[in-house]
């Protein structure tokens, strides 16, 4: 499979599309500059309210809204974070501090919120959520630090390997490695990227990740005011921390200063693939030439359609998304049950992309066309469990109902994305209303008029639709014959199918568009 990231870096925003084989599977946007609350970014911040109702609390970390914090998101080790953060001051040393801190005092799992959190307690604490809609950023107080090979857990003491990984040797081989290189106090994750991986490489990376936690112990130290400790990589570098692998054939870019930064992450993380990393200098907008733009209004729409004139009707409600699956004119020499299996069956498909394309989150409902066949209803099912395997997010995937419905859930961190694919008409401007057709050749005699004796214009071409077109140009003594006799000027009508039945435009002899 050929996967290829295109990323196009405007004023405003950052947008970047995954690419399989040519086809858009996932789109992604960052704000360039400003401020933004991202997943795994992490602040100190401050405990505004308690909810014991729901056992939980708001936390301020500089948002408009407060985050939300349930008290089974504190995590097993909150006592020794909540130690450390009172405690550490700038007349100690950071590092014996933290190794002396006490990580065996577990939070038992039926607690209460109230018996560990106070209004206005400093606390350290990770965005799992981003806001969505109404609501604030989901936090945990349980950090980790996420590289390519590992994941660093603070305060914790265990290392795990992931169940990616086969080989009962290679993981024995990982996790004595780990232990050997491993500080006091820190746990680690063992992420599948690091199968095969030497020492060197994961003793750097560890190395890298501790010193970024190490980094904001002296912020801390300063102050329990509300700030940011440090934030995630650019969502660029973090799509390639995750995603890149040798299936990858080019990454494009097209801007200098983010290509340089792709170089470098690149270097570091996947030193053989940095010449894949290829800067764009195209004049055609990056989008537009690697067929991107086109992609994204045939895909963001509320119909989708599917071959052979089937289609999805999509759309998104505050609880959850629904799908519908409709055969439209399809027409093929088969029993209706194989037809509507085939549709299905294509549907799945697209509806996987779909997901991961809108990032879709909640609860997605399936209608799909009904099937007698027990046999077909479940090679439908594996087959959508086999379409979603290559989503990054965890999802769970139900049978069908007995009504053919089939029912997805989906982790959500940040809000689905909308984008409208629709534009305003060109006719009317958006208004819904256009002027009296009846008075459509008076208007144009003024505009001539104005053209001819303000602007001292001879020649024109106007370009309106075929009917239009016909209208004016019709007879001997046609409506442009006589204008051409009136204002001593010649006009050429051209009929265009790209416009509107009213729409029109007058430009000069050379082809060039008049105000």
């Amino acid at each position: 499979m050929e996967r290829d990231l295109i990323i196009d870096v405007k004023q405003t925003e950052i947008s970047i599309a995954l690419m399989e084989n040519h086809r858009l599977v996932e789109l992604n946007k960052e704000a360039n500059g400003g401020k933004s609350y991202n997943v795994g970014d992490v602040y100190l911040g401050k405990v505004k309210k308690l909810l014991p109702s729901l056992n939980a609390a708001f936390v301020d970390i500089g948002d408009e809204k407060d985050a939300f914090l349930h008290y089974l998101d504190l995590g097993f080790n909150f006592k020794a974070f909540d130690y450390f953060t009172r405690q550490i001051n700038v007349n100690k040393s950071f590092k014996s501090f933290y190794s002396n801190v006490r990580i065996d005092q577990i939070l038992e799992k039926e607690g209460k919120i109230e018996r560990f959190l106070s209004p206005g307690q400093p606390i350290i604490v990770q965005i799992v959520k981003e806001p969505i809609s109404t609501k604030g950023s989901r936090l945990t107080a349980e950090v980790s630090i996420a590289g390519r090979n590992i994941v660093l857990l603070p305060f914790a003491d265990k290392v795990s390997v992931s169940l990616k990984i086969k080989s009962r040797e290679e993981k024995r081989r990982l996790e004595r490695l780990v232990y050997s290189i491993l500080p006091r106090n820190y746990g680690v994750i063992i992420r599948t990227a690091a199968e095969g991986k030497k020492a060197a490489v994961l003793d750097a990376e560890l190395r890298s990740l501790i010193k970024r936690w190490e980094d904001c112990w002296p912020k801390i130290a300063k102050s329990k005011s509300t700030q940011l400790l440090f934030t995630e990589h650019s969502r660029t570098t973090t799509i390639l921390r995750d995603l890149l692998n040798d299936t990858f054939s080019n990454i494009y870019v097209n801007d200098e200063t983010l290509f340089e930064e792709v170089c470098e992450y690149v270097s570091l993380i996947a030193p053989e693939q940095e010449k894949i990393v290829k800067l764009y200098k195209g004049t055609e907008p990056i989008f537009d030439y690697f067929d991107v733009t086109r992609q994204i209004k045939a895909a963001f729409g509320k119909i989708v359609s599917l071959r052979q004139g089937a289609y999805l009707i999509i759309e998104h409600t505050e609880a959850l998304h629904v799908i519908d699956v409709n055969s439209g004119i399809r027409t093929r020499n088969k029993e209706q049950e194989d037809n509507s299996f085939d549709v299905n069956i294509n549907a799945a498909d697209e509806i996987a992309r779909q997901i991961r394309l809108r990032d879709m989150g909640g609860i997605v409902v399936i209608d799909f066309i009904d099937m007698d066949s027990n046999s077909h209803r479940n090679l439908l099912f594996k087959h959508m469990t086999e379409a979603m395997s290559k989503d990054r997010a965890k999802h769970t995937i139900l049978p069908l109902t007995r009504f053919g419905l089939m029912q997805i859930t989906r982790q959500r961190v940040r809000p689905t994305k909308e984008i409208q694919t629709a534009e305003v008409c060109p006719t009317c401007d958006g208004t819904g209303k256009i002027g009296p057709t009846l008075l459509i050749d008076e208007t144009l005699e003024r505009e001539l008029a104005f053209y001819v004796k303000e602007k001292k214009i001879r020649d024109f071409i106007l370009r309106t639709s075929p009917i239009l077109a016909a209208y004016l140009t019709k007879g001997l003594l046609s409506i442009r014959y006589k204008w051409s006799r009136k204002y001593n000027c010649t006009i050429k009508v051209v009929g265009d199918t790209g416009y509107s039945v009213i729409q029109t435009r007058w430009f000069d002899r050379k082809g060039d568009p008049l105000d």
